[in-house]
């Protein structure tokens, strides 16, 4: 989908680069929009969620929104493989 970071690694350097945006402009555009919505106006609580804010509160709204929305790629595309509902009170380790 193009949500994942490019990783730099040589000798004793190691950090996470930009985004590549890589994959479908719209399918990335709504998920960061959905990730949008989930930090900001959403009331219902979810493992998530309280995932996103704390990271905001570390890297920024716009890093975290990419990464609510990766995760938010990879939680869909679990519940499509398996076929299962979504469910808020799960924690952030999904």
């Amino acid at each position: 989908m193009g949500l994942t970071t490019r990783r730099y690694q040589s000798g004793e350097v190691d950090y996470d680069g930009h985004t590549p945006r890589r994959g479908d402009r719209q399918v990335r555009g709504l998920l960061f929009e959905a990730a949008t919505v989930i930090l900001t106006r959403s009331s219902a609580e979810s493992g998530l969620r309280t995932w996103g804010l704390k990271l905001r509160e570390r890297v920024g709204f716009k890093r975290a929104a990419v990464a609510v929305a990766r995760k938010l790629a990879v939680i869909m595309h679990a519940m499509l493989k398996t076929g299962t509902f979504f469910d808020r009170t799960v924690g952030a380790a999904t």
